[in-house]
């Protein structure tokens, strides 16, 4: 396969061949008219985009997300990898249902899907799963999470970092103290008070980045921090990397762009874990991502069957489906802010986080022998967001109606075409979807 007229983040005009999933050659392009093969136009081409946090329902909960349903979203959204959560039912906390997922992933072909693993057995905090088990299983499991629950207990903790340690693993904490948050349903602040909503303070936050920071220094173990929310726990991982501590750090795209205020209407579309935030908080996290101190963007993708938010507030399901809307966001909130390059977004969601998880293959340099796992960008169009065109089986994007930048127009994952036109190619039936 030949890519011709591709443009890089440098600003270099290039034509690739792709052979057997790896780039094979790499010449400088003259923007000549093509007669074979692709020809992108002065496209931006940049390495597949890599998630380390999505939620794909499957086992258990098929009616909101599977893992195929969830790969065609993903590859729509530009992601030519994903990690699958372990919320699962049954609970990804073994061997077994972690290969299941591998499995389902290699079936639907379209992205590499990473399962990660539960650190408690049943996501109870109580006993540590046997997660050596899971990294020698064929889904090679690297990172554990009990996310969606807070590993709580600070000598369970303490147990799973050291565990970890055995290869190389990562323990993923979803920072929440729960005796702070009983029945939370957003941020708590100016409006929570003022609307009647039990609020979720920062503190619950920002106490378990500051004890499990302490316990990856005292263990000498690798900490990530899931969806960092608040400008506190953005100064907390500052002053840990300034130490020397193993800690990285995702934010997920929703919590760069909405704030708190959207919750006034009592809309569930706007109730997630954890809660919107106030503009200073998102101010922070942009500013912490730019510098680096936050690694990654991850999108916390959350698919729900839509009678878990067509209902009241404190009813509502927390979550939101990110994977399609990931990449425009974070141009919007950081590109066109002149905060980031497509250099460091490229380095955000894609070499950072494959560098993380250990994804060899992908996040590469777009260079000869690599992988062909590469997306193509037409970056001077708009688009608008419309739930009921998501690829996603849910359509719970609070960026309905909302107009992005920049639009993912072809994928290739490992070579392979499976995004053209922005459409999914159904490798099954040979069709577009």
């Amino acid at each position: 396969m030949k890519i011709s007229n591709a443009r890089l983040a440098n600003g270099n005009l290039v034509n690739i061949e792709i052979t057997d999933g790896l780039i094979s050659k790499v010449d400088k392009a003259t923007a000549d008219k093509v007669a074979e093969g692709i020809d992108a136009k002065s496209k931006l081409l940049i390495p597949g985009l890599v998630d380390l946090h999505t939620h794909l329902r499957e086992p258990g909960r098929e009616d909101a997300e599977t893992v195929l349903t969830g790969s065609r979203s993903a590859v729509a959204g530009g992601f030519t990898a994903v990690s699958a959560m372990a919320n699962t039912n049954p609970v990804a906390d073994n061997a077994g249902v972690v290969e299941q997922i591998y499995r389902l992933g290699k079936s639907a072909g379209l992205v590499d899907v990473n399962p990660i693993g539960a650190v408690t057995k049943g996501l109870l905090g109580e006993q540590l799963t046997e997660m050596g088990a899971m990294a020698d299983s064929i889904a090679r499991v690297r990172i554990f999470s009990d996310d969606g629950k807070c590993v709580f207990d600070p000598l369970i903790m303490r147990r799973a970092l050291e565990y970890v340690k055995t290869f190389n693993g990562i323990i993923a904490q979803h920072a929440q103290e729960p005796r702070l948050t009983v029945n939370a349903q957003m941020n708590e602040g100016i409006i929570s008070a003022r609307i009647g909503l039990p609020g979720w303070p920062a503190i619950a936050e920002e106490a378990i980045i500051a004890r499990d920071i302490l316990l990856a220094e005292h263990v000498q173990s690798r900490l990530h921090i899931c969806h960092v929310t608040t400008a506190g726990g953005v100064e907390l991982i500052r002053w840990a990397k300034q130490r020397g501590i193993q800690v990285t750090a995702e934010v997920t795209p929703h919590h760069l762009l909405l704030t708190d205020e959207l919750v006034e209407n009592y809309d569930p579309i706007y109730k997630v874990n954890p809660p919107l935030r106030t503009q200073r908080d998102v101010q922070a996290l942009r500013e912490g991502l730019a510098e680096g101190v936050i690694d990654i963007v991850a999108t916390d993708h959350a698919p729900h069957p839509s009678e878990d938010k067509d209902c009241e507030f404190q009813a509502g399901a927390f979550g939101m489906v990110g994977l399609e809307t990931a990449l425009s966001v974070v141009v919007k909130t950081m590109i066109e802010t002149k905060l980031m390059s497509w250099s460091d977004l490229i380095d955000r969601m894609s070499i950072a986080p494959a560098r993380i998880a250990g994804y060899t293959n992908q996040g590469n340099e777009i260079a000869v022998g690599n992988s062909a796992n590469l997306i193509l960008i037409d970056v001077d169009r708009n688009w608008q967001v419309d739930r009921d065109k998501l690829k996603s089986k849910s359509k719970n994007t609070p960026f309905n109606g909302m107009k992005l930048p920049s639009v993912v127009t072809d994928v290739f994952h490992h070579g392979e075409h499976v995004l053209q036109d922005s459409q999914v190619i159904n490798k099954n039936s040979n069709i577009n979807e």
